[in-house]
């Protein structure tokens, strides 16, 4: 199968899931599906974003080599609304290596503080700031400051992902002051 090709052929979950299932546990296959998404023009990236996300499902140790990439493509300007979507979605489910938490996390706080990203975006980016934080604390305080800020004006999403955050902010304070 020619992933560019397929990916062209057409933009739904079918197609998506028949790509990633044609992958499968083919560390081969899922290379040239990275360099797809990284090095393609935009709509070609962005349909195999998804293919990424249903792979990221089934076989998370296919991506781990590839957060460097991932993390990094975040950086650039240029990117359609699905590749950040999709990739700050894995990273929520990700343990996120040492060495790229401190880009991960710049990234992802950008991202939750700017109400001109979509709101899936802000989301995902909730979730791996936190789970950033419970790795690092010293980040917390950033965390806090920015879901009291822009709570009031988020989304319904944005907003109940944020109570469970702040609330599980809450309750790592409780623990953290009585231990």
């Amino acid at each position: 199968m020619n992933i560019e090709t397929a990916l062209a052929k057409m933009h739904s979950k079918k197609n998506s899931v028949e790509i990633a299932d044609w992958i499968g546990n083919d560390p081969e296959r899922f290379a040239k599906l990275v360099r797809v998404f990284l090095e393609n023009e935009y709509r070609i990236s962005q349909r195999s974003a998804m293919v990424l996300s249903h792979i990221h499902d089934r076989r998370p140790w296919l991506i781990r080599p590839y957060l460097p990439q991932l993390i990094g493509q975040l950086r650039r300007g240029d990117i359609h609304d699905a590749i950040k979507r999709n990739t700050v979605r894995i990273l929520q489910d990700t343990e996120i290596p040492d060495d790229l938490l401190g880009e991960a996390a710049d990234i992802c706080f950008d991202y939750l503080v700017n109400p001109a990203e979509a709101v899936a975006i802000r989301c995902f980016s909730m979730t791996v700031c936190w789970n950033i934080c419970l790795r690092v604390p010293e980040l917390m305080p950033e965390l806090k400051a920015a879901l009291e800020d822009w709570t009031e004006h988020g989304s319904a999403g944005f907003k109940s992902r944020s109570r469970k955050i702040m609330a599980a902010i809450a309750r790592y304070e409780k623990k953290n002051r009585t231990s």
